[in-house]
């Protein structure tokens, strides 16, 4: 019998692939599995709402542990291998094939799954909900023979989904019940900016409207009745109103869940010998625990996972960043937002191009960028550092972020 670690990751993300990769590097020795419950290789799912949509790519072409996939890394992989039950005290997991398998350290990286709206029942012709790339591809195919849609939710991935849309030439209503979209992620002038383009790309976004009544219609397609009293018609709807953790492995078998698995800063769940990472987690963050969604975060905090589950002894003390692409925009933010920031400023970089930094005192907390990569990683470090700065130096574009950091040293 193998003396060997044996690390068992649920799941086949970001965050599992970021921790199986993290505990190969940390312990040559160790048996890595990873157990996923599709049918391929991990793939990045940035893509799937925005370039597989298109046409201009497809899932295999972004596999997440590269080209050789996590067999090149000495990663061992069962597809289709769904787990139906932990049991800590003999620290296995058995699968829905009845499969039992040991493990020393177990990492929990299941994501999270889409929250779906009753009146948009998921599975029912021409509805749809963007997560896998099953689902990607099916809606790509219902795109390409359909002249309108219908995109509930005015969130990140919805007006993704919108753009991609709008470039097949395909009619698209986004509904947002918010008084205004992105209303979670960016201040309200920024979300005016993004609003104004996909008009100018013949989206119509309806604010403050919900839906009321779904009503398929003979022919095929749907007439929906909102609250507005203005009904919306469409061949296809999306449905993108957010995620909810997938903790339901963690809360069956006892560990601590609070809408996502608690962890503390190893990435450790209440059971000393499981681990978990992503966005089913819920971590220490600077203003208590918080649960975030986005790649950058899942394969960062993977990492540390796997690092840990392997000996290692690491703090995820990462800064959260996630970016969107729409049409010609390139949407990044960075940092962690607070309720009340002592000042907003804006550096214009030309006209499709900008900087919002919020402020916490006379450091910056958190900042959000419109095409401006070059501008983010001195952004980074100047939040990461502390720096304190001048609001009139960060609104003049004339006056280098770089600059602000060599004055500190």
């Amino acid at each position: 019998m193998s003396d060997a670690r044996k690390i068992v990751i649920v799941g086949c993300g970001p965050a599992a692939v970021g921790a199986a990769m993290a505990a190969r590097n940390q312990d040559k020795t160790a048996e890595v599995l990873m157990l996923s419950d599709e049918d391929c290789e991990p793939y990045e799912k940035p893509p799937l709402s925005k370039a597989v949509l298109t046409g201009k790519a497809m899932p295999q072409d972004a596999l997440i542990a590269g080209p050789a996939g996590v067999a090149g890394k000495g990663i061992a992989l069962k597809l289709n291998a769904r787990v139906k039950e932990i049991d800590r005290s003999a620290k296995t997991v058995t699968t829905e094939a009845g499969e039992r398998i040991p493990y020393d350290a177990l990492i929990l990286a299941t994501g999270s799954i889409n929250r779906v709206l009753p009146m948009f029942p998921a599975g029912q012709k021409g509805i749809h909900y963007l997560r896998t790339q099953a689902e990607a591809l099916a809606l790509k195919a219902e795109l390409a023979r359909s002249k309108s849609l219908l995109v509930v939710g005015g969130g990140v991935v919805g007006l993704e989904i919108a753009s991609s849309a709008a470039e097949l030439g395909v009619k698209t209503t986004v509904m947002e019940i918010a008084p205004r979209i992105l209303a979670r992620v960016c201040d309200e002038e920024t979300s005016a900016f993004i609003h104004e383009r996909h008009r100018r790309a013949g989206v119509d976004i309806r604010l403050a409207t919900g839906s009321t009544v779904l009503r398929p219609l003979p022919g095929g397609g749907f007439e929906i009745d909102t609250n507005t009293g203005i009904a919306v018609n469409a061949d296809l709807i999306v449905v993108g109103v957010g995620i909810v953790p997938e903790d339901h492995l963690a809360k069956a078998t006892g560990l601590t869940v609070q809408d996502g698995i608690l962890v503390d800063d190893h990435c450790r769940t209440s059971d000393p010998a499981i681990f978990a990472a992503g966005d089913c987690t819920r971590f220490p963050g600077p203003q208590g625990h918080i649960r975030l969604e986005n790649w950058r975060h899942a394969q960062q905090q993977g990492s540390v996972a796997g690092r840990n589950a392997a000996g290692g002894d690491m703090s995820y003390t990462m800064l959260p960043s996630y970016w969107s692409e729409q049409y010609d925009l390139y949407i990044q933010g960075m940092g962690w937002p607070i309720a009340n920031p002592s000042q907003r400023v804006r550096r214009k970089l030309g006209d499709n191009a900008t900087l919002l930094f919020e402020l916490d005192g006379s450091a910056i907390a958190y900042v959000l960028g419109i095409n401006a990569q070059r501008e983010m990683g001195p952004a980074r470090r100047l939040i990461e550092q502390r720096v304190p700065v001048d609001a009139s130096e960060l609104a003049d574009p004339a006056k280098p972020l770089n600059a602000m950091l060599k004055a500190r040293a």
